[in-house]
């Protein structure tokens, strides 16, 4: 390394945030980018390590001591080529990734771990400001004709990958416009959608079709998608919402995370003049139910609503502060993490279950009721506790429950399996049971994170390539085996 004892020499610092109370007027990204030289030394704490397990901690195998050495010495072109080398997408991986890199980062056993996702998303965003990312135009064209059923970071890391080797790749879409989940799942405090659209223009400049409101299977005929192209990639998401199968889930004023998340970024888009009434959260008591990423997103959005009061329901305890013998490094770390929503404004309760919903006369829902649980070893389940029954005045209760898996209907108009999970059944080339229809992503594996949906697009893109040409020299980092 550069500096072989820079963390010895320099503390961690994290990505800045703009005050709440100026944030929370507009749904624009609040980061403040810090200073290169904050930044020099911030990769210089990048341990030589001799095993560096932040490889095996990034499902896309990013060569993060090499990027994080070229960073100290000031070659960021360099680091950005590395950096691309195995990430086709960093802008979107240095936003929303939870970084299992850095939890696995060698420097975390004794010291808070080396900023990586800071890094790497400053190295993207210098590359788009000096003009270092441009199209990569294929020199020829292979003749060979690939369709990619979903617009998600699975079927653009795909669609990147394979026409980088000369095919011809058309992206259908069944949403008005491209990005799947990105665009319209993850808020623009989070991700603006400059940033997907910068991306996406470039990707047309490459010579990659897009296709939008055409759902495969109603819009457009199986028998039309499987005639005219060589290959196909399912890459459609886990898109069915868990339910809440309790008393009183059908009141108005009970909506799923996704509905809402899709309704607000449509508004912010443009595309709605305003918010419809089940989806506004202004002056409301909101409560969301589930503590992951999505019941965050939640949070940030009712309170820039201006909901009048957020509460936090997870089913699970309160996890510790630090590690204990059951989670040691470089495991991921089953900590208490607090994500900058919550600390914009919302009440956590712990252990709690939702039992029923209550309504008023016009069926609105005007309450719900809980009780508390503990989670038993030995029986693996969560046990109720008696005489710990509560009662809470809500307006609007958002369902952020997560997916069950892929829809089926176009599974099933391909005549392809879904395996026991209830995802599309793959062997570990990434083909159905036709060999000329492949799938990865979330519909593949269940629902998962950024950094997973692109690996899975480019393993998937290389064993693509290979079947249509025989052998392939599209880089992959891994086989993940049978799923």
């Amino acid at each position: 390394m550069g500096k072989v004892k820079g963390f010895k020499e320099y503390k961690r610092i994290d990505e800045k945030y703009i005050p709440v109370r100026k944030r929370l007027k507009n749904y624009k990204e609040f980061t403040i980018d810090p200073k290169e030289s904050v930044l020099n030394s911030q990769a210089a704490r990048c341990m030589d390590c001799g095993v560096p397990f932040c490889h095996s901690g990034c499902p896309l195998g990013n060569l993060i001591p090499d990027f994080n050495d070229l960073v100290y010495n000031k070659k960021w072109k360099e680091a950005l080529d590395i950096l691309h080398s195995t990430n086709n997408f960093p802008e979107f991986t240095g936003r929303l990734c939870p970084a299992p890199c850095e939890a696995a980062c060698v420097l975390g056993i004794i010291d808070p771990p080396v900023s990586i996702e800071l890094i790497e998303k400053q190295i993207v965003e210098k590359g788009f400001k000096e003009n270092w990312i441009s199209p990569k135009i294929p020199d020829i064209r292979t003749g060979k004709k690939i369709a990619i059923i979903g617009s998600g970071p699975t079927g653009l890391a795909a669609a990147q990958q394979l026409n980088s080797v000369g095919h011809s790749v058309t992206v259908f879409e069944r949403d008005n416009k491209v990005g799947g989940l990105l665009r319209y799942g993850i808020p623009d405090f989070k991700l603006e959608k400059k940033i997907i659209d910068r991306r996406i223009n470039i990707l047309i400049e490459e010579g990659i079709t897009f296709k939008c409101n055409i759902e495969v299977g109603k819009d457009l005929k199986i028998e039309e998608i499987e005639k005219e192209y060589d290959a196909v990639l399912m890459s459609t998401g886990s898109t069915i919402k868990r339910k809440l199968d309790i008393p009183g889930n059908n009141l108005s004023g009970i909506v799923q995370a996704m509905d809402f998340l899709t309704h607000n970024n449509k508004f912010v888009d443009g595309q709605l003049d305003k918010h419809l009434s089940k989806y506004d959260a202004k002056g409301k008591n909101v409560i969301v139910i589930g503590g992951g990423d999505t019941g965050s997103d939640c949070i940030g959005t009712s309170n820039r609503h201006g909901a009048k009061n957020v509460i936090n329901f997870e089913l699970a305890s309160k996890p510790s502060r630090e590690r204990d013998l059951k989670n040691p490094w470089p495991y991921w770390p089953f900590t208490l993490k607090s994500s900058s929503s919550h600390e914009e404004g919302a009440e956590r309760e712990w252990s709690i279950l939702t039992k029923k919903f209550i309504g008023d006369k016009d069926n609105n829902i005007v309450s719900l009721q809980t009780v508390n649980v503990k989670f038993d070893d030995e029986k693996k389940q969560f046990i109720e506790i008696p005489n710990s029954e509560k009662n809470w005045n809500c307006d609007l209760v958002i369902l952020a429950l997560g997916f069950t898996g892929p829809e089926n209907d176009l599974p099933k108009k391909l005549n392809i399996h879904l395996n026991k999970r209830g995802n599309i059944s793959s062997n570990s080339n990434y083909q159905t049971k036709k060999n000329n229809i492949f799938t990865a992503g979330d519909c593949r594996r269940g629902q998962s994170l950024i950094v997973w949906a692109i690996s899975e697009g480019r393993e998937a893109s290389y064993h693509i390539d290979k079947y249509l040409m025989g052998s392939s020299n599209l880089p992959r980092k891994d086989s993940f085996g049978d799923l």
